[in-house]
Order: C-alpha cells, then sequence, then structure tokens
C-alpha cells in the first residue's frame, strides 16, 4: 500500500517515493522530506514501489533500504534504473551495508545515506539528487535538440547546395543555345518514364534532381569541344567523358545520402551492352535510375540542335531508341518512356540527322 504518513493519498504530485518495511522509518523520512516541501508518499516493500512506477510519471527521488524482506534495495534499484531511468535512486544502509551501498552506487544509485539518519542529512541528499537529476535532464535534453538542430541545418546546407547546383546548371545551359532547357526537359522525360515503371516516393524525388543535375560535371568541360561543329578526337571524346565522375564528385559532399543522385551522375553514359563510361558497367549492373536518364538524355539529345548535328523529329527519334535498346539503351525503360510520351504531341519539345554515335556531348 502507497501511503503518506498519516495513511492519506498525496493529492499533489509525487517527487519523492520512500521504500522500508519499517513502518516507522517510513513515516520519519516521508516527514522530514515534506518539511522541504516536496508531495512524498511511502510502500512497504520493493514490489509496490515499482507497482506506483509504473503507474505515475514525474517520481524524481526514490529513497529506499538495502535489506527489506522479499525484493531487496538492490535488486529494486537494477529494476528503477531499467524501467524508469530518469528517477534518480538514494539507498539507506547500516554501517554494514557500506560495501553493498558503494556496489550500488556502481549500478547507478546517485546517493547513499547511512543509518542513524540526520534530518539534515537526509534532506542535503535529497536536495542534492534532485539537482544532479535536473543538470541530467538538462544536458539530455540540449543534447537530443542540439543533434536536432545539427541535422535541420545540414538538411538546410544540402538543401542550398542543390538549388545552387540546379541553377548553376541552368546558367551554363541559358549560355548555349542548343542545351536550353535540356535539364528540365530531362528531369519531367526520366519521372515521368519511371513512374510508367512502378516507381514512387523519394526514388522519383532523387530520380528528378539527378536527372535535372546530370550534366553539372560539364563545368569542368571547355566550352570549344563541347561546342564544336564536327566530331570528336580520342582525346577530346575522354575529355567530355571526365564530366560524369567529375558531376558525382561535385555532389558527393552534400548529396552523399542520396545514392540515386550520384548514381545518374556517374553512369548515365553507360550502355547496357558494356561499351558506355565511365566503368563500362553491363545490363542489371547499371542502376535503374541511370538507365532511365540515358534513355531520356539521349531522347532529348536527338529532338534538340546541336553544334555538330541538326535535330532528329521526334518519330525518327522513337524509332533510334527502339533500334538500340537492348544495345545501347534498356528496353524496358525505351518501353516505358514511349508509353509515358506515345507521340509528339504529348513530348514537352516539339521538333522537325541522328546524333553521331556515342558522343557524349
Amino acid at each position: 500500500m502507497v501511503t503518506s504518513p498519516d495513511n492519506a493519498p498525496s493529492a499533489s504530485p509525487v517527487q519523492c517515493l520512500v521504500v522500508d518495511d519499517d513502518p516507522q522509518v517510513r513515516d520519519s523520512l516521508v516527514r522530514v522530506i515534506q518539511e522541504q516541501g516536496l508531495a512524498c508518499l511511502a510502500t512497504a516493500s520493493a514490489d509496490e514501489a515499482l507497482a506506483y512506477l509504473s503507474a505515475h510519471d514525474g517520481v524524481a527521488v526514490l529513497i529506499t533500504d538495502i535489506r527489506m524482506p522479499g525484493t531487496d534495495g538492490v535488486a529494486l534499484l537494477s529494476e528503477v534504473r531499467r524501467r524508469h531511468p530518469d528517477t534518480a535512486v538514494i539507498m539507506v544502509s547500516a554501517v554494514a551495508d557500506v560495501q553493498i551501498a558503494v556496489e550500488c552506487l556502481k549500478m547507478g544509485a546517485l546517493d547513499y545515506i547511512a543509518k542513524p539518519m540526520v534530518i539534515g542529512e537526509v534532506q542535503a541528499r535529497v536536495a542534492k539528487a534532485l539537482e544532479k537529476r535536473e543538470l541530467t535532464l538538462q544536458n539530455r535534453y540540449y543534447q537530443q535538440h542540439l543533434e536536432t538542430e545539427v541535422r535541420r541545418q545540414r538538411a538546410r546546407i544540402e538543401q542550398l547546395f542543390l538549388e545552387g547546383a540546379q541553377t548553376l546548371t541552368h546558367a551554363l545551359e541559358a549560355k548555349d543555345a542548343y542545351t536550353r532547357g535540356h535539364s528540365r526537359r530531362v528531369r519531367e522525360y526520366a519521372v515521368r518514364t519511371a513512374v510508367m515503371l512502378g516507381y514512387t516516393g523519394d526514388f522519383l524525388d532523387n530520380l528528378g534532381l539527378g536527372a535535372e543535375l546530370h550534366d553539372i560535371g560539364k563545368i569542368g568541360t571547355r566550352e570549344a569541344i563541347l561546342n564544336k561543329p564536327g566530331g570528336l578526337t580520342p582525346e577530346e571524346f575522354r575529355h567530355v567523358a571526365e564530366h560524369t565522375v567529375l558531376g558525382e564528385r561535385i555532389l558527393a559532399p552534400l548529396a552523399g545520402d542520396r545514392p540515386v543522385v550520384l548514381h545518374i551522375a556517374r553512369s548515365h553514359h553507360e550502355r547496357v551492352d558494356g561499351d558506355g563510361f565511365p566503368d563500362g558497367l553491363r545490363g542489371d549492373g547499371i542502376p535503374m535510375e541511370a538507365r532511365i536518364v540515358c534513355v531520356v538524355d539521349a531522347f532529348d539529345a536527338m529532338t534538340t540542335d546541336r553544334a555538330y548535328r541538326d535535330s532528329l523529329t521526334a518519330v525518327n527519334a522513337f524509332r533510334e531508341l527502339e533500334r538500340c535498346a537492348g544495345l545501347q539503351f534498356d528496353a524496358a525503360v525505351v518501353q516505358a518512356f514511349t508509353s509515358a510520351f506515345p507521340g509528339p504531341d504529348h513530348l514537352p519539345l516539339h521538333t522537325s540527322h541522328p546524333p553521331m554515335a556515342g558522343d557524349p556531348r
């Protein structure tokens, strides 16, 4: 039974719970603690104390004798630390129990009081226990909120970085009439194709972002080569091909938790027959997100004029995708793309000579 000294339940939120099988000791401790202005109740056994703690939140301090019939104070301490870690525990021990009391401190007890007890000492130990507990809770609160704030700031920094990368991509395209709007169209093509393949949720968000940033690495490509009217020399081809690895390197610091974005930057020029770059991946070894962007990027390149060739009509570009399905392009992705955009009227770009084979521009 849980009682106050006059055997009446306490109406105030209980801040302290005394556990002792000796009724005189219980009542004395409760009165001493109540003189401090703290609401305090008592139980005669460890089992009653655990039942009370399970039914009532907010008990700040538990004072328990070590030696009691049934479940003793040491076992009670262990259970309280496991079930109610925010409750501070003070052990009460006889002189002969000092060594046990020390072991209890190692188990997580906050303090101990030796018998015979002095009123002033009891009140001082309770006050210290409350202060220590408050500091512990404050430290935990600050740590949790600091971690939350760090995560929030990191997310904000990542967002600003990616927004900056998008702005940079659009600025680079704006300088080149041939590629203006390319990244936005590739994004729309990619997302709608992925929906046809059954993808939803975060994958679509990251796919769209990766599609929009897929050519960010071209910031390191010389404009004279990007805008060269004719074909590329082997050395020039290698130089342009480096944009895939550079793009991944640019995005990695703050998009490390978005592997879809990084896979697209690095692998959107891989081919299912293994003849792509930079890693010569083959078939299912190419991430699906990169296979999707490979198809839609090629389609947009074919249907817009470039410095080194005129555009194809949309109909002829669809035919080129189908011709290269299973060789350069993933056949399932080609089918999904043509289902998502079944004709020129469904495209974000309507256009009126095939690209040079393998040209990475």
